[in-house]
């Protein structure tokens, strides 16, 4: 039996921006997102009959059409004419409904799985038809790393830098629908963010013009739900943080931080504050 094995990371906004709103319901987005070394992993193998079996080790997730995952295979099957049966076993790290793309990212890692296991030497464009018809994140997600994203989230450019920090990552105990957050954005009077500055500031390895730059629009309408995150941020600078910015839609909010030692205060200082409290570092 065959059996592809494929990571798949959790990432961060570096800046976020709404820049309007399309007809169709779709938002206009500019966003720098970079990949974080706190993984999922996506195992598909062959299996004698028809069908797609999904197993995981986290019991909240559906095993069905409600799971990313389950979606892109059932997208690759219909669209390709397979035959073929699938299983697939998801290994979850990543915090459901957290704002770290943990859904998009395994359904990315879905496609590059199948790809090889079926080979269908699918084209880059051919994948984020796939990955865009399941998500807006999961165009970006296929290759990951640093990039800017335009669009609907169909448009990723890759950002060539070595920029590297160490992250905390601290994730309160609830979730948060991105759905809802955007459906309730203003594009009149939300916050803006420029991404330009903060491309340029990334490019040049610029880790101070970066930190001045970096913001998330969505900030204002998730934390007038949540306020309980705006007390994450605080606490996280108190604790020596250069950064502190929620990723996403939301709940976690994320830290930078320029030694492992800085990285170390800010997490003990988290601990007793958020159960969910991870170290990692950008890659």
């Amino acid at each position: 039996m065959t059996s592809i094995i494929e990571r798949a990371p959790a990432k961060i906004n570096l800046g976020l921006d709404i820049i309007g709103k399309h007809e169709d319901g779709y938002h206009e987005l500019s966003m720098i997102m970079i990949s974080v070394d706190l993984n999922d992993y996506v195992t598909v193998s062959d299996l004698e009959t028809d069908g797609i079996i999904m197993e995981s080790n986290n019991h909240k997730m559906p095993l069905n059409a409600r799971n990313d995952v389950f979606k892109a295979a059932s997208l690759i099957k219909e669209r390709y004419g397979i035959k073929k049966g699938v299983k697939i076993v998801l290994e979850k790290s990543i915090p459901i409904c957290a704002g770290l793309g943990g859904g998009s990212t395994d359904a990315a890692a879905t496609i590059r799985a199948l790809n090889k296991l079926w080979e269908l030497n699918l084209s880059k464009d051919e994948m984020i038809e796939i990955g865009f018809a399941i998500g807006s994140d999961v165009p970006y997600c296929l290759d990951a790393g640093c990039a800017l994203i335009t669009g609907k989230g169909e448009v990723v450019q890759c950002l060539n830098t070595h920029l590297s920090s160490w992250v905390v990552l601290v994730k309160p105990d609830f979730g948060i629908s991105t759905r809802t957050i955007f459906s309730e954005i203003d594009c009149n009077t939300i916050s803006r963010v420029d991404i330009e500055a903060l491309k340029a500031a990334i490019l040049a390895e610029d880790y101070k013009a970066m930190i001045e730059h970096m913001g998330n629009s969505l900030e204002d309408v998730t934390i007038s739900r949540k306020p309980f995150i705006q007390k994450i941020k605080d606490k996280m600078m108190k604790c020596g943080a250069d950064v502190a910015l929620m990723s996403g839609s939301g709940p976690t909010v994320f830290a930078l931080c320029p030694s492992e030692k800085r990285a170390d205060r800010v997490v003990n200082g988290m601990r007793g504050f958020c159960k969910e409290v991870y170290k990692v570092r950008t890659i």
